[in-house]
């Protein structure tokens, strides 16, 4: 089969590289640093897609549909790299941000030759997890021409769910496809071809960005702290302490107990304390009648006085 790889900019050559077989070691990485360069600036420029994006998943998540991401090779490994992170992060349950990649799970740890290649395999996985009409489907693909990735908007499309578009070529079939579409352009890579390299990079900003905006307008950062933090290790455990204590300025030894008395539901602590309240049941049912925002809870509080 061929494949015509005219007009993609991820796979000409890049100019600024063509002797770095013959360059010292520190060239080599002074030319590879130069290049990652110009990631954030390409990123930059797709900013209010970004934003476009980040409010479609939040309303979607409110009204109880996922984050899905799906992708082969490097950029499926992204996508299921920073879905594993929502979890002890955000505290979110597994299945609310979730990533497919072409081969299963097999592919997170070595090539697997052809999976990427047929639309039908994008849409059978998506079905396997009851894609539905409520959940977002972010797909991720340097060139933009990825059949599985095409597969599986086609399918989400079809069923009314929401779709958005990652890629690192402007005018591609999934930019035709998705409802939302982000392509930071950044231009040749230093080895030509090698997406996992500026391409990958912008795509992981690209959904670092969206699965944290999307975080933040649920109420899961307060200030700029994690105040839904799993602690199910001895950092995030320390982690949690430490975000209690910057929030409110209680001691270690205040913040200790608090958080002994709450099971160590971070957000729960900050808020109890905040707000004065003493009743830990009306806490709770405050912030869920607000969902989970310390701002709109507080406010209520004060309102109530």
């Amino acid at each position: 089969m061929y494949i015509d790889f005219k007009g993609l900019t991820t796979e000409e050559r890049n100019e600024n590289s063509k002797d770095i077989d013959t360059m010292s070691t520190l060239e080599m990485m002074e030319t590879i640093n130069k290049e990652d360069k110009l990631v954030a600036l390409a990123v930059e420029k797709e900013l209010p897609s970004i934003a476009k994006a980040v409010d479609v998943i939040a309303e979607q998540f409110h009204k109880g549909g996922r984050l899905i991401y799906i992708g082969a090779g490097t950029s499926g490994r992204i996508g299921l790299l920073d879905a594993s992170e929502c979890p002890p992060t955000y505290g979110t349950d597994p299945s609310m941000v979730q990533g497919i990649i072409a081969g299963g799970t097999e592919a997170m740890l070595k090539a697997i030759e052809g999976a990427e290649d047929k639309e039908e395999e994008g849409e059978g996985d998506l079905k396997k997890l009851i894609f539905n009409c409520n959940d977002v489907l972010v797909g991720i693909a340097a060139s933009g021409r990825t059949p599985y990735v095409i597969g599986a908007i086609r399918y989400a499309n079809s069923i009314g769910g929401e779709t958005i578009t990652v890629t690192c070529n402007k005018g591609s079939i999934m930019n035709q496809l998705g409802k939302i579409n982000i392509a930071p352009v950044v231009g040749p890579e230093v080895i030509t071809g090698s997406t996992r390299m500026k391409a990958g990079t912008a795509q992981k900003m690209v959904l670092n960005m969206l699965s944290t905006g999307a975080m933040i307008k649920l109420g899961k950062v307060y200030e700029n702290l994690m105040v839904d933090v799993d602690a199910t290790n001895l950092k995030l455990i320390e982690r949690s302490k430490r975000i209690v204590m910057e929030a409110t300025g209680l001691s270690r030894e205040m913040t200790e107990d608090l958080l002994q008395k709450t099971n160590y539901d971070v957000k729960l602590a900050i808020f109890l304390e905040l707000s004065k309240l003493t009743d830990f049941d009306r806490g709770k049912v405050i912030l869920k009648d607000h969902k989970g925002n310390i701002r709109l809870a507080l406010e209520a509080v004060r309102n109530s006085d």
